[in-house]
């Protein structure tokens, strides 16, 4: 055990530089006039409408507050509290997988979290939140608490070929340094509040993601097992992520590197 914790800290040693060497090694010129361009006109914005026309479609906002028990006109505060314990469902779920619910309560085919329809619904479905602040309660009932217990545990267990975890990367010592090229960010800030920024366009895959998908990219960078959407573990991971960010405003979608 030892051995392991002193190689994932060299390997990390090899990956970050202080913030101050490593300056030069952010964001090129080009990649900088992009960025600034992107947040002028997001190409993630034709995504969360035709999202919007996909979920009218396959549902509605009058049947998805039907379904989750709420009056239409309180969505959007409702939608911030998300990971949320959902009665019918018996357990917690993400955004999306309330989407899923809502097609299965309305006889409709039931979309897979994986695909592109989903990932344009979600977005929608979060933007109607815009401007809301991140509410999720984790200390709603047992089940929460349960998977806040349990998505601390995902965050902070080293796995994978590095035997890193995804505090390694997160960890208010690390924050700020940077890892290839990349400036590593506080999940909670409300610049980079993870919960309230995803999905987003990534400029380096050139399309919307859905956070528990970049969640996956990271597992998959770090040669980890990428932990399978929809599952237990990934809900929880999102739970306690999006803890971190409760307060901050909700702003979908995003433009992240």
């Amino acid at each position: 055990m030892r051995q392991r914790s002193i190689s994932a800290a060299l390997i990390c040693l090899a990956l970050l530089g202080s913030a101050n060497g490593e300056e030069k090694l952010s964001m090129s010129d080009a990649d900088r006039k992009m960025y600034a361009e992107l947040l002028e006109s997001n190409p993630a914005e034709m995504d969360v409408a035709e999202g919007e026309q996909l979920f009218g479609e396959l549902i509605g906002t009058t049947e998805y507050a039907k379904m989750l028990g709420v009056k239409e006109k309180e969505l959007p505060k409702y939608i911030a509290g998300f990971p949320r314990y959902i009665e019918p469902a018996k357990k917690v779920v993400t955004l999306a997988q309330s989407v899923q619910m809502a097609a299965a309560y309305a006889g409709k085919p039931v979309p897979k979290l994986e695909s592109k329809e989903m990932v344009k619904m979600s977005a929608y479905v979060k933007s109607l939140a815009n401007g809301q602040k991140t509410n999720i309660d984790v200390e709603a009932n047992a089940h929460m608490k349960e998977m806040m217990t349990l998505g601390q545990q995902v965050f902070e267990e080293r796995r994978g070929g590095r035997g890193l975890s995804c505090n390694n990367c997160h960890s208010k010592e690390i924050v700020g340094r940077r890892l290839r090229m990349q400036q590593l960010p506080d999940l909670g800030a409300k610049e980079t509040a993870a919960a309230g920024t995803w999905p987003a366009y990534r400029m380096t895959k050139s399309q919307m993601v859905t956070l528990d998908k970049r969640m996956q990219q990271c597992m998959k960078n770090a040669l980890m097992a990428e932990i399978p959407l929809g599952s237990r573990e990934i809900v929880a991971l999102e739970v306690y992520v999006t803890n971190k960010t409760k307060g901050n405003p909700i702003n979908i979608p995003s433009v992240k590197r």
